[in-house]
């Protein structure tokens, strides 16, 4: 069997191409990862927010309702 120089420099480009492409998936999967926990940040950062937007809105209620109770004494 003859090994020529086209099918060494096709073997070399073809290792070559691999690792290529094996180094390229690597970098994007770590980029993706990077930006996707900083993404999961900013949504814990929301999530919270409404949190306590809610706990607001709640105690905003208690007050009305207890404002109401005392305009009602003083007017009735």
């Amino acid at each position: 069997m003859i090994v020529t120089e086209a099918i060494i420099v096709a073997l070399i480009s073809f290792i070559g191409t691999g690792i290529g492409s094996f180094g390229g998936v690597l970098s994007t999967q770590k980029i993706v990862k990077y930006r996707l926990s900083k993404l999961e940040e900013k949504v814990d950062k929301h999530n919270h927010v409404i949190e306590r937007v809610s706990s607001i809105e709640l105690l905003n209620k208690m007050f009305e309702k207890r404002i109401e109770k005392l305009e009602n004494k003083v007017n009735g």
